[in-house]
């Protein structure tokens, strides 16, 4: 699978969220969270920010995970 890792800043394009507001709806379980991919870097799955998307953003509850 040729998943691409999406950077905060793409997902923010890609979904139309603030950063706060991707961390807020994180932290509320209403947002995957991301997956670590460095020391100091964290990014998502380009098809999870998709499905995400697809799903109208309604149910927490059957979100997928980051990676």
């Amino acid at each position: 699978m040729n998943d691409k890792i999406l950077r905060r800043a793409a997902v923010e394009e890609m979904t139309g969220l603030s950063r706060s507001t991707l961390y807020r709806m994180m932290d509320r379980g209403e947002f995957p969270r991301p997956a670590r991919i460095g020391q100091r870097a964290v990014g998502w799955r380009q098809s999870v920010i998709a499905q995400w998307i697809e799903m109208g953003a309604t149910s927490s509850d059957k979100k997928p995970s980051a990676l």
